[in-house]
């Protein structure tokens, strides 16, 4: 029996609108866990969490701004990501936010466990002292020296200038967990992919570099946006620093009797945020798992991964260039194209493997032509068609073509068993573009095999050859069970359209059935002869590359 699987997105900061950044990773990660269902043939042991990070100053600020309470406000815009992510097609099992009750009153209990624990060196794992560092207001987060120097002194998101600050706070002894993580991330390739992302996480890690103490809390004072957060345990001076409180929604989400067999999880994040995720945190549970006989359980994640980002049109992304894509130009491609052509898009054309990726409508049209509309939907639309025409929609019977004939040389029965091998070895590397190709791929083979075979010409021999009727049958057969495994195989990014063409032939996959199973050709849950297998309707239109990109101007105003 497969171990349970738990993958969780980065919970997204509330005073942001939804863009394609968060669309992108949280796609990334329903993709993954739709092709594990999938994989598994069940939905119980497979667990996608995603949701929003509340306790941030800047909530209290753009909260009065608005005439709102700061939980006024975080409610309204959690509710904006709950509807993109509906729209986006994605099948989380939960979407937790900082301010519920569940996350917010176990925080403390972790925390309170911390403080009463100690590290490798015997010392105390939190203590009290001060602070002073470089602040980047826009992204809440301190900055190194090395990292302010680097960035000349400007916040990433913006270019606000970087403030000095000294303040008190308690700190968590990450300096203590050098050489544990060092070993981790050194001895457990997976641990952090991609490689290079990989690679940038040990360069901080190895000597000379020397890892530092960071900050777990912030101090309350009169100002209002100090007051919005999670206490410290016994010290209402101090609020949880929002980026310590934000990492433990993964475990309250499961810290439950019933869900704790999930654990531990697999994150899917940007590279902006990987150190916290790589480091940080792994250390904070390195920390809590011997902090209390409570917390045994508490392993390390399986991996964190931490992907690259989208440019637009060659371009850093500028709602001054009008090339910036928010949820309103996703919706607008989706219009258009269809919502699966833009997850198709997101998923097999993003920065997964650690360089960033062009969103450019140029792009689009051609991966959307030649994977959809001139791919599967061109060929399930041409099979289609040629039974329901020579055999008035009934699938005909299977069977080998005699050796010698044009295209006995396809094995289909090796050929899919293959392509859904390469799709589930893809995905255990998260390399989306190359598990969703197998599928892509089986259906440039039909094509292949139907220029090769000719079934066209064939059907206009029928009359004079006894043989043409069961050749052409076969053929047609063929053609028909190698789409059907590669609409199953594309269906994790594409669930609407997938199964949709399962659907209208009777192919959609029971439940229960394991992917394994699914792809066998003339398996078990394969088509039969009889079944109905007709043209139905076109699923992807043809694009023009000369029309203008839908939704095109300047983006649309944040939340903020």
């Amino acid at each position: 029996m497969p171990e349970p699987f738990y993958l969780t997105t980065p919970i997204y900061y509330v005073n942001d609108r939804p863009h394609i950044g968060h669309c992108y990773t949280t796609v990334v990660a329903d993709v993954v866990a739709r092709f594990e269902r999938l994989r598994r043939g069940s939905a119980a042991d497979v667990f996608l969490l995603t949701g929003t990070d509340e306790h941030a100053d800047k909530v209290v600020t753009s909260a009065a701004a608005h005439g709102k309470s700061p939980q006024q406000w975080a409610d309204q815009n959690a509710e904006e990501f709950r509807k993109a992510f509906a729209f986006m097609g994605v099948s989380n099992d939960d979407f937790i936010r900082t301010t519920e009750p569940r996350h917010r009153d176990r925080v403390p209990h972790y925390i309170r466990a911390l403080m009463n624990a100690k590290g490798p060196d015997g010392k105390g794992l939190i203590y009290r002292g001060e602070f002073t560092g470089w602040y980047d207001e826009s992204a809440e987060a301190y900055v190194t020296d090395t990292a302010a120097r680097e960035q000349d002194y400007k916040s990433t998101i913006g270019g606000r200038p970087l403030v000095k600050r000294t303040e008190p706070c308690y700190f968590f002894k990450l300096s203590a967990y050098q050489q544990p993580l060092l070993d981790l991330i050194s001895q457990n390739p997976a641990f952090v992919q991609p490689d290079a992302r990989r690679q940038e996480v040990l360069g901080r890690l190895r000597p000379p570099a020397v890892l530092n103490d960071v900050p777990v809390s912030r101090p309350v004072t009169d100002d209002p946006a100090t007051q919005w957060g999670i206490r410290i345990p016994g010290d209402d001076a101090h609020r949880v620093y929002v980026w310590i409180d934000a990492l433990f929604n993964y475990l309250t989400v499961v810290d439950t009797p019933e869900r704790r067999r999930f654990w531990p999880a697999r994150h899917v994040l940007g590279k902006d945020i990987l150190w916290f995720h790589a480091v940080i945190w792994p250390a904070l549970l390195m920390a809590l798992k011997v902090a209390s006989p409570e917390f045994a359980w508490v392993a390390l994640p399986r991996q964190v991964f931490g992907h690259g980002w989208w440019i637009s049109e060659g371009q850093k992304m500028s709602k001054s260039l009008g090339n910036f894509i928010d949820l309103e130009r996703l919706k607008a491609y989706a219009d258009r194209y269809s919502l699966d052509a833009v997850r198709w898009y997101l998923a097999t054309q993003g920065p997964l493997s650690g360089t960033d990726s062009d969103f450019s409508h140029a792009k689009f049209v051609e991966t959307y032509n030649a994977d959809l509309a001139n791919g599967i939907g061109n060929c399930a639309s041409r099979v289609g068609n040629m039974v329901e025409k020579y055999f008035g929609g009934a699938l005909p019977a299977g069977g080998r073509l005699e050796a010698g004939q044009p295209g006995a040389e396809y094995d289909w029965p090796s050929l899919t068993r293959a392509a859904g091998a390469r799709a589930v070895e893809a995905m255990g590397t998260m390399d989306l573009a190359g598990a969703l190709g197998a599928g892509a791929d089986l259906v440039r083979q039909v094509d292949q095999y139907i220029n090769v075979t000719a079934p066209f010409k064939i059907a206009k021999t029928v009359e004079s050859d006894p043989n043409a009727k069961t050749r052409l049958g076969t053929i047609l057969h063929h053609c028909a069970e190698a789409v059907r495994v590669a609409a199953v195989l594309m269906s994790p990014a594409m669930p609407g359209k997938m199964g949709a063409l399962l659907a209208s032939w009777g192919a959609s996959p029971p439940a229960g059935a394991r992917l394994e199973a699914v792809c066998e050709f003339d398996g078990p849950h394969g088509l039969r002869a009889g079944q109905r297998v007709a043209k139905g309707e076109i699923l992807f239109q043809r694009a023009n590359p000369a029309d203008p990109p839908p939704g095109a101007g300047p983006g649309t105003t944040p939340a903020a």
